[in-house]
This record gives C-alpha cells, sequence and structure tokens, in this order.
C-alpha cells in the first residue's frame, strides 16, 4: 500500500519528494525494504527519518545507497543519524537555534565529530523541552517568547500548560537563548 501510495504521488509530479517515516504520528514504520523500492522511484529522492530505531535507519542506508538522503526528523539523534549515513536533519529546534544546528551539522560533515557531538549533547535539554508537548506547541510558544511570532494556535492544538511554559523559559534562559 505504501509503494502504491507514494508512487501515485510521485508520477503526479514533476517535483522531488521526500518520504517521512514519523510512525508517531502514523502508527506504522516505513520498513527499509520498503523504502528502498520507493528510492527506485526517480522523483523520489530521500526520507525525514523519525523512527527512532537507529538500526532500520542503518539498514535503510545500506539498501537505498548513498544518492538517496537521508534526514534525521527527531532533533536528538541527528549526529547519529548521519553518523550512518544521514544528510542532515529537517529539524524542529533549528527554528529556535538555527546557527547552532547548523555549525553542529557543518561540523560533523566535515570531520569535526567531536565539536559536533559536543553540540548535539548540549542542545539535548532544549530538545527535550520542546518536545515536552505535541509539536509544535512548544516551538511556538519558544518562538513567541522570543518575539519571533505571534501567540497563535489552530485547533486542534491549544495553548501549552503553564508547566512548559516555565520549563521552555528556563530552558531557553539556560542555553542563552534571547527572550525578550
Amino acid at each position: 500500500g505504501l509503494i502504491a501510495h507514494y508512487t501515485t504521488i510521485a508520477n503526479a509530479v514533476n517535483i522531488p519528494i521526500i518520504l517521512y517515516n514519523v510512525s508517531g504520528r502514523t502508527g506504522m514504520k516505513i520498513a527499509p525494504e520498503t523504502c528502498a523500492e520507493l528510492a527506485k522511484v526517480p522523483n523520489i529522492v530521500g526520507i525525514k527519518e523519525a523512527c527512532g530505531d537507529l538500526s532500520a535507519v542503518a539498514k535503510t542506508a545500506a539498501l537505498c545507497g548513498p544518492d538517496f538522503d537521508i534526514y534525521s526528523g527527531n532533533d536528538d539523534q541527528t549526529i547519529p543519524i548521519m553518523s550512518i549515513g544521514g544528510t542532515g536533519c529537517i529539524s524542529t529546534a533549528a527554528n529556535v537555534i538555527p546557527a547552532d544546528y547548523h555549525q553542529m551539522t557543518t561540523d560533523f560533515l566535515k570531520g569535526r565529530c567531536k565539536a559536533a557531538l559536543k553540540l548535539q549533547l548540549k542542545m539535548i535539554p532544549l530538545i527535550q523541552a520542546l518536545f515536552s508537548e505535541v509539536n509544535p506547541i512548544p516551538v511556538k510558544a519558544a518562538l513567541n517568547m522570543m518575539g519571533y511570532i505571534e501567540k497563535e494556535y489552530r485547533l486542534p492544538m491549544c495553548e501549552p500548560e503553564n508547566a512548559t511554559l516555565y520549563l521552555l523559559y528556563d530552558t531557553l534562559s539556560k542555553y542563552g537563548v534571547p527572550i525578550k
């Protein structure tokens, strides 16, 4: 079913397609073997991998080859995924700390693995705070605290719990993110 679904979409458009493997939202995973079949479709060029299973990601990389891009969809797994063939990350946290995210992935790609790891580990408390409720509720709250966006949530999203707001404020402050 997934092969037929994505192939139909790919055949209907003339743009590159990136698959999204997010079992936490869909209730199923795109198996590495399924991904390998879909990688044969010319305009399916990669996957945002948020399954949380590094062994499956490694198998996807092995089956699909180096011309198929794998992006981490889990901010806390960017460096581990890049170490097994990933290209980078389609990130939530990068909305809040874009310079650090860019630096981390650049460091890794240029072979500065210890510097990349240091940044990845520094980000962990912030990433956990940004996922303390359903995404994108906390990142919208953080961006509002930073003065970048108005506080607006469309249903079914609603404002975060007060505990989340305190956690975000505290974590952003400790990280050094300017709050307005």
